[in-house]
């Protein structure tokens, strides 16, 4: 058999058969008494390494039992006295402790100046193994020591100034802890920062406020500039609106002239009012059909802009130099002029005209049909030859019973002329109703 540990005897008649833990219950009692110190929100009758033994009143001294203190009584040892069960083992610093986790505090105006600088005296190891005798409690703090709180404070510099402890969270430990974790801290010697008071508003003199009267005016730069921006923005807004009244109100007029000239004209043929002959400028005369345009407009005297074109008429040049035949003449060119854009523009879509394409004038005798023969895509304004009685370019070489028609091009412009040439190759009076072009 191997020898005993020290201190105890070898055998079951020694006075500890079973050693320090031998005793019957010392280890329950023992891993019983290690307190945990999240889960003990206040001290009680266990003592553990968080308990401050300066915030327990002193009591009568007793003798603890093993069942109050949860400690076992020691057995002797043969290796000498050690410490006795029970009695709490100072060992941390519990002024430091509350200075983490609830901030600095302030030094007691009741402790001694002495205490303050001096620090702790150094501890033997034979008081060390010594049991700790009850402190005697202070005249005006009963149950308090201050020997912990004087060598904590000692090492405080004394530059900064402890702030004065706040008042302990309710519950326990645990509790506490959040609670002084998430309370805001500040350096020591630091005043909140507060905002400086406006300034009163000082009254200005005259001077003053006139000058700054004329400095809030606007200089005459900005001025010109502002005017000058509302004439653009007019101008604009001018022009918007004339290319709406070109574009489409002047339509919706000449379409209404144009359509009540028309109704004229047919009522004056169907009540037998008007003999032919010669036609006053401006006097609508004739209706000119072209099917495939489905262009229906009346024909009048002369090629004023103002009394007929700009009316939605067809104008027939007939005045002067540019007189032309009729439709009821023998031998001749029948040569009229219309809008291409714009008041009414009767002409807009005669460059897709083809070759045998129908094209009607309707008098009050009769209804001639011409055939469309040729297209001069463009000529200059000046070119007089296309209305002569046998048209220049039109292919033509013998006289005969023609039709000219001529308009502006390019579109919504007035450079060039453009020009449509067509044969007579029918004549039906009124009594044997329309011809074929108007009957399908």
């Amino acid at each position: 058999m191997t020898a005993g540990r020290p201190g105890h005897a070898a055998g079951p008649e020694g006075p500890d058969a079973h050693g320090a833990y031998g005793t019957d219950g010392a280890f329950v009692a023992a891993v019983d008494g290690l307190a945990d110190p999240l889960n003990d929100p206040l001290p009680g009758g266990h003592t553990s390494p968080w308990f401050r033994s300066d915030t327990v009143p002193a009591a009568e001294p007793a003798a603890p039992s093993s069942y109050d203190t949860g400690y076992a009584p020691r057995q002797a040892s043969p290796q000498g006295p050690q410490q006795p069960q029970g009695a709490p083992n100072e060992w941390y610093d519990p002024v430091g402790y509350q200075r983490d986790w609830y901030g600095p505090q302030e030094p007691s105006a009741r402790m001694a100046p002495a205490d303050l600088a001096s620090p702790a005296d150094p501890v033997s190891p034979a008081e060390e193994r010594a049991p700790a005798p009850a402190p005697a409690p202070a005249p005006d703090t009963p149950g308090l020591h201050a020997e912990p709180r004087t060598e904590v404070l000692a090492r405080i510099p004394p530059e900064t100034e402890p702030d004065p402890a706040p008042a302990p969270a309710p519950g326990g430990r645990a509790e506490r802890r959040r609670a002084a974790k998430g309370r805001g801290r500040r350096r020591p010697g630091t005043a909140p920062e507060q905002k400086p008071a406006p300034a009163a508003a000082v009254p200005m003199s005259r001077v003053e406020a006139r000058r700054a009267a004329r400095a809030a005016k606007d200089s005459p730069a900005v001025i010109a500039s502002r005017a000058v921006g509302e004439v653009f923005i007019s101008l604009g807004v001018l022009m918007l609106l004339f290319v709406t009244y070109q574009l489409w109100w002047t339509n919706i007029r000449a379409d209404q002239i144009a359509g009540k000239e028309t109704n004229r004209i047919q009522d004056e043929w169907a009540n037998g009012d008007r003999t032919p002959g010669v036609f006053a400028p401006g006097e609508g005369f004739a209706i000119m059909h072209i099917p495939k345009l489905d262009v229906v407009a009346p024909i009048a005297e002369g090629i004023d802009k103002e009394k007929v074109l700009d009316r939605g008429m067809i104008g027939h040049y007939g005045e002067g130099k540019l007189k032309t035949a009729m439709p009821s003449d023998k031998q001749g060119n029948f040569s009229v002029a219309g809008h291409r854009n714009t008041h009414g523009e009767p002409f807009r879509y005669i460059n897709k005209l083809q070759r045998g394409d129908p094209i009607v004038v309707e008098t009050r005798d009769a209804y001639y049909t011409y055939e469309m023969a040729q297209i001069l895509p463009q000529t200059s304004p000046s070119n007089i030859s296309v209305i002569e009685p046998i048209p220049v370019g039109s292919g033509f070489t013998k006289p005969g019973r023609y039709l000219t028609l001529t308009t502006c091009t390019p579109e919504f412009t007035s450079t060039y002329r453009l020009i449509v040439w067509g044969k007579m190759v029918d004549e039906r009076p009124r009594s044997e109703g329309k011809p074929d072009a108007l009957v399908g």
